[in-house]
């Protein structure tokens, strides 16, 4: 091993994550191609549904969570040894990214709550793959998982209420 493969291997490390939050935040991109027409605002909502602004900062939080759970994972071995764990990542993040056209986009909360079951099952699926890498990147998803869960039974409660 040469001197300088520490700190090549060192400085690969910033841009990894970099790229995992570049990823994990183009999710949320989903919505920029979405015009709800006022749709949301008009639609039946229980009287839990969180207030708007509280959406981007868990968002945000999340993204980041995720990103961090994933470079985590990528950095004990990276796509060579982690390839499983770290394709149900993709498979999760896929699905996330699906949701919001499927919600507000098509304004199909049916299509969305399905979407959404499958992500949760890809969730678990993710956080069992990373608990087998690195316990801290499991655990980081435990937020995800929970958010997600709490957003399944609003978007079912929200699609009861409007059919």
């Amino acid at each position: 091993m040469t001197a300088a493969s520490p700190t090549k291997h060192a400085m690969r490390k910033p841009i990894a994550l970099t790229g995992w939050l570049v990823l994990t935040f183009s999710a949320a991109l989903t919505g920029a191609f979405v015009d709800t027409g006022g749709w949301y605002a008009d639609i039946a909502k229980p009287a839990w549904n969180p207030p708007n602004w509280i959406f981007g900062p868990v968002w945000t939080t999340l993204y980041i969570m995720m990103a961090v759970a994933a470079w985590l994972v990528w950095q004990r071995g990276g796509w060579k040894q982690q390839r499983k764990a770290l394709a149900l990542y993709l498979v999760q993040w896929a699905l996330n990214a699906l949701w919001t056209p499927l919600f507000f986009g098509l304004q199909r909360p049916d299509l969305a709550f399905a979407g959404i079951l499958l992500l949760l099952v890809a969730i678990a699926g993710t956080i069992a793959a990373f608990w087998r890498v690195k316990r801290t990147a499991a655990i980081l998803l435990i937020p995800y998982v929970l958010w997600v869960s709490f957003a399944a039974v609003l978007n079912f409660t929200i699609w009861r209420l409007n059919t």
